[in-house]
């Protein structure tokens, strides 16, 4: 039945997914492409959307679509600033009564009408997973509340749809537990587009004119002026220019300014029912635009309409268009009218093989790709409250086998016993070494085994070295055995390891207890740290704390379903907690870790590092990072009041070593654990 708000398929594949979206920006019918395809891929969708909205400067009333086979549900909105405007709540408390699968807020996380839908959503006790939209490629940092309330949307969303890869970039690093999909805005694909007149054609070629279309709005940013200094450099190109906006007015003013008038047509606002035959009417199509502090392009729909339409493109490198032109069209530095202008002469000689190019790329920013991209994001959404429904499933159950299905992936730095002892019982697996120390004994020692060797070519740390590895998978799609130089497991425990993963739908990950040389057992599952468990740390209650549980990484086995929610490591911890951090973002998504008591490694601690305080400063130092990342500065500095607290009285408490290294403790907070680090890593 599932948690009330919920509707819980059998399985993952097979079962329409149940959708809600809400967007404010789906009014005309003609933008509602998304639904549309959504809807004959099977879902089963419906839509709330402003019920008036202002489009370019224009108010757009809520158009209604008899052949639509989806319900759309009008609602008022309040405010016109996409980031500002609040939903009428009582339609959307109406919609958020009934089961859904997922909610879809396409919405900016840190939009007033994404802290809306998520309070009616409590409110309510929905407990359907909700994923959101971001196009924010430029890294801002907003006044209170919105920050905040940006900080709680990514922390507890399922999922993120983001439509250029600086944007899915920004969402994981300010607080998305998992990874955020990059997901092109859709375009038709229309067939029977108007083509250029024959006799037009042949009249131009013959003139070696070259028609240049610029459709967008009017405004500097999307460089106008640059179009028309490259008009006024190349006197073969000639300009259809549409849209609307503050530049409007001045365009044919500032085209006899510079001479050209007569080879600029301004055409005002198109409704959309005349874009085709605008596109049919050019030769090539500028997207010039120029970046500034506060905006860049996000992605550029009008670079991929031209594209379906057949029309060559050439635009600036701003933000998002060159991820979107870039091996399809002709990309120039933005403000350049000298390489636009040289450009756009080139895209009109080379159409033949551009346009081609062109077609291939739109074709993978149908509306068609694009909903088989949503549904997969829906279906990693529910895919924890699946898991917990379902019980192991035939392929997870086939995934664990044997350790033939495990990846090895070790990160060596120095040590090469140690490495050799680690790698020996396992050298018929799949093992690839990240060598962070470059040393020719190491490399030497993995073709003797015959495992591979990859050289960091410097010290990457240990979350970097591994994703060197995982973006070069040896068995793609296969669990992970993260493996230290400085332990050994054998593979009948590896396989033990596997089967324990897979025994409980949805582990993340799982690990051996371990002993070191002398059989003397270390503790290897710890509770997520947090600020009020630190206090209780400090006042010496740390061993009667309760909750989620991790295992450290010294020999960790990472389900691979865990890696392609959440992806690899965080590299901005160079050393320690690394696995802290990617086991946290797991559990923020549903997944759970735990130790297999059934299962033996030995492990040498500190095996690869002979410098105690240089270690201490990094583990701290990654302490610091986990906690300003997971609880924001205020988390941090009350974790880091309670570590000072603690050590000093511990300091001033107990007797000779043990108080000195509380004392040491207590100094390496009151200066900041990062800052000490830095200073070990720049040899200060």
């Amino acid at each position: 039945m599932g948690p009330a708000g919920y509707r819980c398929p059998d399985s993952l594949q097979g079962v329409p997914v149940r959708v809600l979206r809400i967007s404010h920006s789906a009014t005309v019918a003609a933008w509602r492409g998304r639904e549309r395809a959504l809807r004959l891929a099977g879902a089963d969708v419906a839509l709330a959307t402003a019920s008036r909205w202002h489009a370019g400067g224009v108010p757009v009333e809520l158009e209604q679509d008899a052949a639509q086979e989806f319900p759309v549900v009008g609602v008022r909105t309040f405010g016109l600033h996409p980031a500002l405007f609040v939903y009428d709540p009582r339609p959307l408390w109406r919609l958020l009564g009934e089961r859904w699968d997922v909610i879809d807020i396409h919405e900016e996380p840190f939009a007033l009408s994404t802290a809306e839908v998520l309070l009616l959503r409590a409110l309510r006790r929905n407990r359907a997973p909700f994923a959101l939209y971001t196009a924010q490629n430029l890294r801002k940092r907003y006044p209170f509340p919105f920050g905040w309330l940006e900080r709680r949307a990514l922390r507890a969303a399922s999922g993120i749809s983001a439509c250029n890869r600086e944007a899915a970039a920004i969402a994981e690093g300010k607080g998305f537990p998992g990874r955020a999909r990059v997901i092109p805005l859709g375009v038709d694909t229309p067939a029977g587009l108007p083509s250029p007149a024959p006799e037009r054609a042949t009249k131009e070629r013959d003139e070696g004119r070259v028609t240049v279309g610029l459709l967008g709005r009017l405004v500097p940013e999307k460089g106008v002026g640059v179009l028309l200094d490259a008009l006024a450099l190349e006197p073969r190109l000639h300009a259809r220019i549409a849209g609307s906006g503050p530049l409007a007015d001045r365009i044919e003013a500032d085209a006899a300014t510079r001479g050209i008038r007569d080879r600029v047509t301004f055409l005002g606002a198109l409704p959309p029912e005349d874009v085709p035959e605008f596109y049919a009417s050019v030769d090539v199509l500028a997207v010039p635009s120029v970046p500034t502090r506060s905006w860049t392009e996000q992605f550029g729909r009008v670079a991929i309409e031209a594209m379906a339409a057949g029309v060559p493109v050439v635009s600036s490198d701003a933000g998002a268009l060159p991820d979107v032109v870039g091996g399809a069209g002709l990309v120039v530095p933005h403000g350049d009218a000298s390489a636009l202008a040289r450009a756009l002469v080139e895209a009109h000689d080379r159409r033949d093989e551009l346009a081609p190019a062109g077609l291939l790329r739109a074709a993978e920013c149908s509306w068609t790709a694009v909903a088989a991209d949503y549904e997969d994001m829906y279906r990693s959404a529910i895919a924890p409250a699946l898991r917990q429904a379902q019980g192991p499933t035939e392929t997870t159950l086939r995934q664990a086998q044997g350790p033939d299905s495990v990846e090895i992936i070790t990160v060596a730095y120095g040590a090469p016993d140690l490495l050799e002892r680690a790698l020996a019982p396992v050298a018929g697996l799949p093992v690839t070494v990240v060598d962070n120390s470059s040393q020719p004994e190491i490399a030497a020692i993995c073709e003797r085994l015959g495992v591979r060797y990859l050289d960091a070519g410097a010290n990457l740390g240990f979350g970097s070295a591994v994703n060197l590895a995982l973006a070069d998978r040896l068995v793609p799609g296969a669990d992970v055995l993260l493996l230290n130089p400085d332990a050994a497991i054998d593979p009948d425990g590896i396989a033990a390891l596997q089967a324990s993963l897979h025994s409980r739908p949805g582990t993340a990950s799982v690990g051996p207890v371990q002993v070191d040389e002398q059989g003397r057992p270390a503790r290897v599952e710890w509770v997520f740290p947090s600020p009020a468990r630190a206090w209780l740390e400090a006042a010496g209650l740390g061993r009667g704390i309760r909750g989620p549980k991790f295992v450290i990484g010294s020999v960790l086995l990472l389900n691979a379903g865990a890696l392609e929610a959440v992806g690899g490591f965080d590299e901005r911890f160079f050393l320690y907690a690394e696995e802290t951090d990617w086991a946290y973002r797991t559990h923020l998504l549903g997944w759970t870790h735990r130790a297999v008591p059934t299962v033996e490694a030995v492990h040498t601690g500190a095996g690869t590092s002979s410098d105690p305080r240089r270690r201490e400063a990094y583990f701290h130092a990654s302490q610091e990072r986990y906690y300003r990342k997971h609880f924001g500065a205020a988390g941090w500095t009350a974790a880091r009041a309670a570590q000072i607290a603690g050590a000093t009285v511990r300091g001033i408490l107990l007797p000779g070593g043990r108080g000195a290294d509380a004392r040491r403790r207590a100094a390496l907070y009151r200066l900041g654990p990062v800052r000490v680090e830095q200073r070990f890593r720049r040899g200060v």
